[in-house]
């Protein structure tokens, strides 16, 4: 069985392409988002916005194909993944927007939703 997962691929007025990730992603459909990834990434000279704000669940699958693509991508979190991007070292690879730890002076660490760059 398949967890459901939806990906949506748009681009802003400045060219930036953004890819929004929804549901939760594990070994069932984390090809899924590597396809999409690398179809946004061949449109395009910039890096792509990878928004996964709408996740709820992300596994190692699902975190190889963003390292593996790590340095042509940036990604906006919401902090309930705060935790899994750093320790996988995807805060050390690429720009990850979104994340207040908890105590940061703009945030309390909450898990509300990410804003992409603009």
């Amino acid at each position: 069985m398949t967890t459901p997962l939806d990906l949506t691929c748009s681009s802003r007025p400045d060219g930036t392409v953004v890819l929004a990730v929804a549901g939760e992603v594990d070994m069932t459909n984390s090809d899924r988002l590597a396809a999409a990834a690398d179809r946004a990434l061949s449109g395009g000279p910039g890096p792509l916005v990878v928004d996964l704000s709408a996740v709820a669940y992300l596994d190692s699958a699902g975190l190889k194909e963003l390292l593996i693509r790590a340095d042509r991508i940036e990604i906006v979190a919401a902090d309930i993944l705060a935790p899994v991007l750093t320790i996988c070292g995807l805060t050390e690879l690429t720009t990850v927007h979104g994340l207040e730890p908890p105590g940061h002076p703009d945030g309390d660490g909450s898990t509300g939703p990410a804003r992409p760059p603009s």
